[in-house]
């Protein structure tokens, strides 16, 4: 059984693992020109933030809770809690010292969260791998018991072949011996020959 080898390119191995310090940078980023460009202590601004911030993380309540509740969903939901809270602190704040400290722990707490994502799939595709490993054995041996089998039976058909030839030879050789009377041997209580070996005597 034969499986396609697929190497996957640098870009998409390292892509995923970046991808939260360029989501809270790119925050980071976009905050800093937006507060350039007038939001910096802003209260209007800010309430606007913190409402957009606080509406996030109530989406995010809702779509946790409850049996129906939907991890993905929640997940997102908090993602965009602390990237409109890091956005409108550092689009509020006059300094850098705040908004890279927010940066820094945005950063952390992303990476921790995703870290427990990627043991989770890590955990799946190993187990998946192992499934498919054991079912190709499994297929393995079966396909080797019935080649044995079928590798048996060919020898058990030659073998009756060849000793049913060897037989049909010895009759013959036996019929075209001189002096052989094939009436003697019925006589004698011996199985008769065929016909048509009488008739070749």
């Amino acid at each position: 059984m034969n499986e396609q080898i697929v190497a996957h390119h640098w870009l998409a191995i390292i892509a995923p693992k970046a991808a939260p310090a360029v989501a809270t940078s790119t925050v980071l980023i976009l905050a800093r020109i937006w507060n350039a460009n007038g939001a910096e202590h802003s209260i209007g601004n800010a309430v606007l933030m913190t409402a957009l911030s606080l509406a996030a993380g109530a989406a995010g309540v809702c779509a946790s809770i409850g049996r129906a509740g939907d991890p993905v969903i929640a997940g997102a939901a908090f993602a965009a809690t602390g990237g409109l809270a890091l956005a409108g602190v550092a689009g509020y704040a006059d300094g850098l010292s705040l908004p890279l400290l927010l940066w820094v722990l945005a950063t952390t707490a992303a990476y921790g969260l995703a870290a427990r994502y990627w043991r989770t799939d890590r955990r799946e595709l190993i187990a998946h791998q192992r499934q498919m490993g054991e079912q190709r054995e499994e297929h393995a041996h079966i396909e080797r018991v019935e080649a044995l089998k079928a590798g048996a039976q060919i020898e058990v058909a030659r073998t009756g072949a060849a000793y049913a030839e060897q037989l049909a030879t010895a009759l013959l050789t036996r019929a075209a011996l001189p002096g052989f009377d094939p009436q003697a041997l019925h006589t004698a209580g011996l199985p008769e020959l065929p016909a048509i070996h009488r008739d070749a005597a």
